[in-house]
């Protein structure tokens, strides 16, 4: 059997909007293995009763991506899903089951796929990236595509920069938070993304880590997705007041990433009580950032 761990990832950092992403310490665990005939599908954790256990499976049809590219017909497979990653939260469950499917599938075909044709595969199959990207590699990415082919950089990340998730308890679909986003942007917005995503990544390749607090900003997506978010605004405020080097939309939405050296507990703290303040419940998980991505376990 086929055992992996894929990491959650969270996309954009801010000014990064669909080409930056980072792998957090946050698996799921899918185990693999082909049999006689049919299709076998158990999945424990979070998404247990949501998550489909047929065909229509996203990781299942990830798989079924991988042995149509390769011409591979399966006898029958069974699929064990252990999910620790939370559905809909902005950070990267879809992504984790569409690289996990895929790379347990490559394996079934003797690792006949190079990792970068993995990558490509993901994306057409995610539609951007930013979470596919850091799943299958680890690390902070920085991927963009061109003529049909992923051009990515890995930045690893700084050993003790930490990332405090709040989670709250709503979902917010991927779908709803890009119909929220305007069809054109003012230049003068555009610029700033620019310059912020230029400072972002130069101060996290140079070390220059003071120069993140004024990196994890951005105007192009955040105003327009804070307005499903209640009590965001003093969300991140309080963060800031606690020390944060800064606080961003994980992904989509709703949860928040915030970065920090130190104070993760005090940051925890003033950030869930802004929450409730407003009128949401949520729990908060500490990790670190890391440089592996999608692993075979041993």
């Amino acid at each position: 059997m086929i055992k992996l761990e894929v990491p959650a990832t969270s996309a954009n950092l801010g000014p990064g909007f669909d080409s930056l992403g980072v792998a957090l310490n946050i698996f799921n665990y899918i185990s693999v293995e082909e049999i006689d005939g049919g299709l076998k599908i158990e999945i424990k954790g979070e998404g247990s009763n949501e998550l489909a256990h047929d065909e229509s499976n996203l990781t299942y049809q990830a798989m079924a991506q991988v042995f149509q590219l390769l011409n591979y017909k399966p006898r029958g497979i069974r699929l064990i899903q252990v999910n620790n990653i939370p559905l809909s939260r902005g950070l990267g469950s879809s992504a984790a089951a569409i690289v996990g499917g895929m790379v347990a599938a490559n394996k079934i075909c003797g690792d006949a796929l190079s990792l970068d044709e993995i990558l490509e595969l993901a994306t057409k199959m995610e539609g951007h990236p930013d979470n596919v990207a850091p799943a299958l590699l680890g690390g902070i990415i920085i991927a963009d595509k061109s003529d049909n082919k992923i051009n990515w950089i890995k930045i690893n990340p700084p050993q003790k920069l930490m990332a405090v998730i709040t989670i709250p308890d709503f979902t917010l679909s991927t779908e709803l938070a890009r119909n929220v986003l305007p069809k054109t942007v003012p230049f003068k917005d555009a610029v700033f993304n620019v310059g912020k995503t230029a400072l972002l990544v130069s101060a996290l390749c140079t070390g220059q880590y003071d120069k993140l607090k004024y990196a994890l900003t951005d105007v192009l997506h955040q105003p327009y997705r804070k307005k499903l978010i209640p009590g965001i605004n003093n969300v991140f405020e309080a963060a800031k007041k606690a020390g944060a080097l800064g606080s961003v939309i994980s992904g989509a939405g709703p949860s928040i990433l915030t970065l920090t050296f130190d104070n993760e507990e005090i940051i925890k703290e003033m950030v869930e009580k802004a929450f409730k303040e407003a009128g949401v419940e949520c729990r908060t998980i500490v990790v670190p950032l890391i440089n592996r991505g999608v692993t075979v376990c041993s």
